[in-house]
């Protein structure tokens, strides 16, 4: 297999493993406060916008060390290691106790913060200046389609069922534990790239100096000093790129896909479940609705992953469709979801919004949820592993971060905010995470002309 085509498998078998952990994850974000609700159990007191505020909460501070985890064990091994506390937490769900369900918390924030760390070193030591854009569409979509298949599960498993059974749980979070396991031992597959590549291939050359920084340092001193010196390094470097001036205007707009990520994988399936008018069958709805953010985020990442092998036009058309996308949804969401939705008991809500309740345009609000939330990921994914190419895993440790910290936050506020201000909060952070990006992507551009200039 050739350096180029051995990379693209990388990425590929990079976006099959996280596909198949997500499939699980996300599937059991998305019916955890639902499944909750309906559990029978006097002993029981947990929430699950608590335990993803925490989960989010643990996710941002671990992502100070992350980088110096990925640097001691390499990205393989912090991609599984992590992937089996994923597995852990939905594996709790077979039967949940509230002592359990927020230790694993805890544990899968860290995981999370390592697994999301490893990943973006993988895919920027796996591509270069002209293939950054197509590998993070790739994977994007590869990724995505955990949505298409955990939802559509969901969905068979729970058609019909007004209420979930305890056996209904436990059917569904055992095939879902099994799936996410599958995903972690196929990070065994990736193989390290070859490190022989032409001096002006950057991003692949990056291998070279963070592999071979890693080789010679254990050749020249094997003792653990110097291990946990490029630790140290790894977490200095994280805590400078994080205030540089370009991390700082891309953390408006990573700010904002915290946000988001919270509303539509966790609180917009929980509405939908909630809205009476949608039926008795309303709760296997939950299944259709993370279809279609599914297909709105393989659509998304496979044509913004094509589009950029050409980017003449750069990054900025992407995110403005992204916001246009996401607002022309949530402006239909504020009119058709009844605004106590989030908060409603397993009973569901008999109020609606400002027009008569439609199942399609909730299931259409989903479809563009998915479509922007892609828009938006694939440019930072490009963008980033674009303007810090030297630095890759602190950089990615640092989208992560910040990222994050506001799903935690935007799961916390979850458990008290009526749909309308959950709404309010994303379009002020929409808009001011598109202005900013353009602003960072203006930026890219020109250190892009500088390099090129230095470079005749």
């Amino acid at each position: 297999m050739s350096p180029e085509g051995k990379r693209l498998f990388n990425i590929i078998i990079l976006g099959f493993g996280f596909m198949f952990m997500f499939t699980a994850f996300q599937t059991c974000g998305n019916i955890e406060q639902t499944v909750l609700k309906s559990f029978n159990s006097t002993e029981f007191h947990g929430s699950g916008y608590t335990s993803m505020a925490i989960i989010y909460g643990v996710f941002s501070a671990s992502n100070l060390i992350a980088p110096s985890v990925v640097t001691v064990i390499g990205p393989q091994l912090s991609m599984f290691f992590s992937g089996l506390l994923y597995s852990g937490y939905i594996a709790m769900f077979i039967y949940p106790y509230t002592w359990s369900f927020y230790t694993v918390s805890v544990l899968v924030g860290i995981g999370a913060a390592v697994l999301w760390t490893a990943q973006g070193n993988v895919l920027a030591i796996n591509s270069n200046d002209n293939t950054i854009g197509r590998n993070s569409g790739i994977f994007w979509a590869l990724l995505q389609f955990s949505l298409f298949f955990g939802n559509l599960y969901i969905y068979c498993a729970w058609h019909g069922h007004v209420h979930i059974t305890d056996k209904d749980r436990r059917t569904v979070f055992i095939s879902l534990t099994v799936i996410s396991l599958v995903g972690c031992f196929l990070f065994f597959l990736i193989r390290k790239p070859d490190p022989n590549t032409p001096p002006s291939d950057t991003l692949e050359s990056q291998l070279q100096a963070e592999s071979s920084e890693s080789s010679s340092s254990a050749m020249v001193d094997r003792s653990r000093s110097g291990i946990w010196m490029q630790a140290l390094d790894a977490f200095i470097q994280a805590c400078k790129i994080f205030v540089t001036k370009e991390m700082l205007l891309l953390s408006v707009s990573i700010g904002y896909t915290g946000l988001e990520l919270t509303f539509y994988s966790g609180v917009y399936g929980t509405c939908i479940g909630a809205m009476t008018q949608f039926g008795q069958d309303a709760k296997s709805l939950i299944g259709i609705s993370g279809i279609c953010i599914g297909v709105g985020e393989i659509l998304g990442g496979g044509v913004f992953g094509m589009l950029n092998k050409d980017n003449r036009f750069g990054r900025n058309p992407v995110v403005l469709l992204g916001v246009i996308t996401h607002f022309v949804a949530f402006y239909l969401i504020f009119l058709n979801i009844a605004s106590d939705a989030p908060l409603a008991p397993e009973a569901g809500t008999d109020l609606q919004g400002y027009i008569t309740p439609s199942l399609w345009v909730a299931l259409l609000c989903s479809f563009l949820l998915g479509l922007g939330d892609s828009c938006f990921n694939t440019q930072l994914l490009s963008i980033i592993g674009f303007m810090f190419r030297d630095n890759s895993a602190p950089a990615f440790a640092v989208l992560k971060f910040t990222q994050s910290i506001m799903a935690a936050l935007a799961f916390f506020y979850s458990n008290y905010l009526l749909l309308h201000w959950q709404l309010l909060i994303l379009v002020l952070a929409g808009f001011l995470g598109s202005m900013t990006f353009f602003m960072a992507e203006r930026l890219a551009v020109s250190s892009r002309r500088d390099s090129d200039y230095d470079s005749i």
